[in-house]
Parts: C-alpha cells; sequence; structure tokens
C-alpha cells in the first residue's frame, strides 16, 4: 500500500530530485546532492550547489514568474547533473584504441578534446530543444490547421451535417486549443511509450521510481533503509511528468480562454499561432502550472487529485520498480542532500570495505575520478 505524506514533515513539498545515468540527484531544503554508482558496484556521493538566480534578484521568486526561472534553472542543473553522471559512473572509462580511430576522430581527439566533447554536448542540447518545440508545440497546430482545411475544400450533402461543421469549425477555431491538446497528448504518451522500450531508458526510469519512492518514504516520516523505500509508491503528485500534463491541461484552458476572448486570432496564420503559444502562452502557463504543483505538493484533496490524475497515470510509464542496489542509490543521494555528502560518502565507503576486502586499504575505485571532478570546480 502506498503510503501517505505526512504533514509533520519538516521538509514536506522541499525535496524533490531527477533520475540520472546510473545515479539520482536531490534537492534538499538546505542543500542538493547526487549519488551514482560506479561500475565496481562502489556509490558516490557528490555535494552539489544549486544556485537560485532568485537570491540576487527577488522578483524573480515572485509566484507566477518563479515557475519560469525555476523551469529554466531546473533544466539547466539537471543537464549538468547528467552528463557529469555518466563520468562518475566509469561508463566513459573506456576509450578507444588509437589504432581503431579514424583520422577524424584521432584529429578531434587531439586538437579539440573535452572542448569539442562539451561542445557537442551543447548543440545536442538545442537541438533537441528545438525537436521538443516542432514536435509538441508546431506540429500539433499545423496538423489542426491542415484538417481544418481539408474538411473545408468537403463537399457536403446533408444540411445539417454541413450547417454543424461550419458552426463548430470552419466559421470559428474555438475547438482549435481542445484538439491541439488532445494532439499534444497523444504524441506524449505515444512518444515516452516507445522511448521507455529501450533498455537504458528502461534502467533509467527504475532510477526515477527509487527517486520517487525514497522522497515518499522520507515524508511519511520512516527512516530511509531499503526495506521502508521499497514499500513505498513510486508516484507522486509533484513529478516531472505531472508538471508537463498538468501545463499541457492548463494550455488547453487558457488557449480556448484567449481564442473566445479576442477572435480576431482565429484567423491568425499557423507560424504567428506558434510564437504566441511559445512566447505568451507557455509562460503564463508554466508559472499557473508551477504554482499548482507546489500546492499539490502540500494538499490531498479532490481538486488536487482530479489535475494531478493524468501525471501520476503517465508515471507507469515514466517511472520502473527498482531493484534493491538501485533503491540504495535513491537513499544516498537522498541523505547527502539532507546530511551532506561526506558524512554520506564515508558511511558507504566504510560498508563497501567490509563487503569488499580486496579494498580494505588504499584508495577505492571511483576516486581518480572524484579527484579529477574536484580539479575541474576548482578551476571554474
Amino acid at each position: 500500500m502506498a503510503e501517505k505524506n505526512n504533514p509533520s514533515c519538516p521538509a514536506m513539498g522541499k525535496v524533490g530530485g531527477q533520475a540520472l545515468l546510473e545515479g539520482v540527484m536531490m534537492n534538499g531544503p538546505d542543500g542538493s546532492a547526487m549519488a551514482v554508482r560506479h561500475v565496481s558496484g562502489r556509490i558516490l556521493v557528490k555535494q552539489k550547489e544549486f544556485r537560485h538566480i532568485k537570491d540576487k534578484i527577488k522578483f524573480l521568486g515572485w509566484p507566477m514568474l518563479r515557475g519560469v526561472v525555476n523551469y529554466i534553472e531546473s533544466m539547466k542543473f539537471g543537464y549538468s547533473c547528467l552528463m557529469e553522471s555518466a563520468e562518475l559512473s566509469g561508463s566513459m572509462e573506456t576509450e578507444i584504441p588509437e589504432e581503431e580511430m579514424s583520422k577524424l576522430d584521432r584529429w578531434l581527439t587531439d586538437h579539440m578534446g573535452s572542448k569539442f566533447m562539451a561542445a557537442l554536448s551543447f548543440v545536442s542540447m538545442v537541438f533537441g530543444l528545438a525537436l521538443s518545440m516542432i514536435l509538441f508545440v508546431y506540429l500539433p497546430i499545423k496538423a489542426v490547421d491542415i484538417v481544418d482545411g481539408l474538411i473545408s475544400l468537403h463537399e457536403f450533402h446533408w444540411n445539417f451535417e454541413k450547417e454543424a461543421l461550419e458552426t463548430l469549425i470552419l466559421n470559428s477555431h474555438r475547438l482549435h486549443p481542445l484538439l491541439e491538446g488532445i494532439l499534444r497528448i497523444v504524441i506524449l504518451v505515444a512518444y515516452m511509450g516507445i522511448v521507455s522500450m529501450q533498455k537504458d531508458i528502461k534502467r533509467t526510469f527504475k532510477y526515477h521510481g527509487a527517486e520517487h519512492k525514497s522522497i515518499a518514504c522520507y515524508e511519511s516520516g520512516k527512516e530511509l533503509t531499503v526495506e521502508n523505500v521499497r514499500a513505498c509508491t513510486r508516484f507522486h503528485p509533484r513529478c516531472g511528468t505531472s508538471f508537463i500534463f498538468i501545463i499541457l491541461i492548463i494550455n488547453i484552458l487558457i488557449s480556448s480562454i484567449l481564442v473566445l476572448a479576442i477572435p480576431a486570432i482565429n484567423s491568425a496564420p499557423t507560424w504567428l499561432w506558434f510564437i504566441i503559444k511559445l512566447f505568451v502562452i507557455l509562460p503564463v502557463v508554466t508559472g499557473v502550472s508551477y504554482e499548482f504543483l507546489r500546492y499539490a505538493g502540500k494538499h490531498n484533496n479532490l481538486f488536487v487529485n482530479i489535475f494531478s490524475a493524468p501525471g501520476l497515470w503517465m508515471q507507469r510509464i515514466t517511472t520502473k520498480e527498482p531493484e534493491d542496489d538501485i533503491i540504495e542509490v535513491g537513499i544516498a543521494s537522498l541523505k547527502g542532500a539532507l546530511d551532506g555528502a561526506q558524512k554520506t560518502q564515508a558511511d558507504l565507503d566504510e560498508i563497501f570495505r567490509r563487503e569488499h576486502p580486496e579494498y580494505a586499504e588504499g584508495d577505492l575505485p571511483g576516486e581518480e575520478i572524484g579527484k579529477e571532478n574536484a580539479e575541474k570546480n576548482e578551476d571554474q
């Protein structure tokens, strides 16, 4: 049975996280940390600093504004943690022998090195964002416009059929926001369903489940043990999946209101409606959705349950039941955010040395990676 949140929890609604490659990142009330399972089996815990721009520019922390700001900051911070988790896990340690490299690979390695990888990662991120805008914003708008145009060319043989369609579609676009929203939801569910079939993504979704279960255990007031976490629910109303669905639902509502309030938008070309959606409606929707998500994390009522339901259903795809070794990483990440990475790492290393006599003394696996990352942070 899923555990209910404990209202007396001191950090209720203030703990969140993200699944990484072989790891989990957690944000606590006083700090952030990430934990990654190294290929040797050792769990590496690293303290992270999440700097909020609202600490410097106060008005960016106001309701509605903070939703957009927090979303951008979380995207940037989460992406950097995701890239770093690949290094910490040791999965990138195996290098291609020089004799097996192509001339282009050898030249890039010799002349560009880490700078090339950083540039490639940035280009990939920009391309991914552009693709998501086209897939989830532009495509539904264009598809509805195309269907609308095809219907307008159709020859009707029954006056009732013609009048009904003209009233609902041909002479007004009042249904466009609803149809676009439904199409976005269909595309999202289909996309996530296809992606979840990949082996690596399935494993990442297990870490996503461990993140949720660890938070649920903590917020229920129970001790963070594998047994307690395993018994908790992997569905959480403050999940990013729920956030996306809330955005889609609120987007339908606000877009519909805008179309009714300003009928002239009905005749706007696809590209103009896309710009309005992206730069006018989306920031408002993001702000409203963020405020709802904060409210949903601290309350349990009919209103919250209705709006949270689609996102919780979707989490059946984006989260999977984790094995105990994955749960251990989720717990380590949360403890690192709450108690500090140094203390958490020391406790874990003591257990690791006992379970692996070959490492009873001397350096532990992954130490070099940790030192390299520490040096990078100092240089920055």
